[in-house]
């Protein structure tokens, strides 16, 4: 078998597994995949933590002791996800010190039931940041456009944030100038800048099924050539945007004060299409200073066919450019495409959230102690 997961750590791409569960955590999976698979951080979800609950035994103990404290659903969801979160950052510490802060993270949302209340939104991320207490967190901040200063005042007062559900190139560059603002905040405030870090999760796959699902709808020969191109491209043009903003004057002073750059993360890499080779959000998004989170059956794909070739991004502009261009002409609007991701995103999260609130009782309830 060749070693795919070494070249692209090699390759400047930090590979992040995207799941979390008391399980991974208690049977030593966790461990073995950071040792053996190159896995060097870990991203969480409420459709993660969901289904994590909802499988299994893990969560009795804690349950049946919330349960005989009477407490309220939503606190003991923060207990339970807030208690995987800190075991797996402990897990991960060791490669959080050798990489001096820049991996060896976990993250953790936001209730997704605030992404269009800022000052909420900034008070959840202070709470969970409190309640994990550990450095090597990131907070999950979707980028809604209530999200975005949520973004600068969280970065501000220094806590280390995921951005999440980014699908737009002008959303993406939004939430790069929220990161360098919450940068000149912790500046004037004077909090040491080397210790802040931030990941902007851009989504892939989601892209795809949305065009590849109007292509279909127009069906001609010209509309077939361009499906599964639209991902993979839109990504690639936040990268050139990244290498720009990232090289501004605005940037090196904050660079020269010691802050770190915030690093593009590709999520939602899993293919959804069948057709499409599994390492499709892999293969074509490897640059340097990137993160790939993947779900474990896209890492195992990636271990035992992708082809690493270097940087798979550089040169590509012009052409992923004009993919997108090919797209508005067939009547695709790219604007209306990024906007129906982002609005089912935060709603498919707030699902699972309720979802896990529904659970969550039930589990309750039925560990709860008999009275007298």
């Amino acid at each position: 078998m060749t070693d795919a997961l070494k070249r692209l750590s090699e390759e400047g791409v930090a590979i992040w597994l995207d799941d979390l569960s008391r399980k991974r955590i208690t049977s030593g999976n966790l461990a073995e995949l950071i040792d053996q698979q190159h896995v060097v951080g870990v991203t969480t979800n409420p459709t993660i933590f969901q289904k994590a609950i909802s499988q299994g035994d893990g969560y009795d103990q804690q349950l049946s002791d919330l349960a005989a404290r009477k407490v309220t659903v939503e606190e003991a969801i923060r207990m339970i996800t807030t208690a995987d979160v800190r075991d797996a950052a402990d897990i991960l510490r060791p490669v959080f010190d050798a990489t001096d802060g820049q991996d060896g993270r976990v993250s953790i949302e936001v209730d997704p039931r605030l992404a269009h209340n800022t000052k909420a939104t900034v008070a959840e991320a202070k709470q969970l940041a409190w309640l994990v207490d550990r450095p090597n967190t990131l907070i999950k901040i979707p980028a809604t456009q209530a999200g975005l200063p949520a973004i600068a005042e969280t970065i501000g007062l220094g806590i280390s944030v995921n951005v999440t559900l980014i699908f737009s190139l002008k959303r993406y560059r939004a939430v790069m100038d929220a990161y360098l603002t919450g940068l000149e905040k912790a500046k004037e405030r004077g909090l040491d800048l080397s210790k802040i870090h931030s990941v902007a999760s851009f989504f892939v796959s989601r892209v795809d099924t949305e065009i590849d699902k109007r292509l279909d709808g127009i069906g001609t020969d010209e509309a077939k050539a361009l499906r599964g191109k639209a991902a993979v491209a839109n990504a690639r043009l936040a990268y050139q945007a990244y290498e720009e903003v990232f090289s501004s004057d605005r940037w090196s002073a904050l660079e020269n004060a010691g802050a770190n750059k915030q690093r593009p993360l590709w999520a939602s890499t899993g293919v959804k299409d069948p057709a499409y080779p599994a390492t499709l959000y892999v293969d074509g998004l490897v640059a340097p200073n990137t993160v790939n989170t993947m779900p474990e059956a896209t890492l195992e794909a990636t271990e035992a066919q992708a082809e690493i070739t270097g940087n798979a991004i550089a040169g590509t502009y012009e052409q992923a450019r004009a993919d997108l261009d090919a797209l508005e002409k067939l009547g695709i609007s790219y604007d209306d495409v990024v906007q129906v991701l982002e609005d089912e995103g935060v709603e498919k999260f707030e699902a699972s959230w309720i979802d896990l609130l529904k659970s969550t009782q039930a589990e309750l309830e039925r560990l709860a102690p008999s009275e007298g």
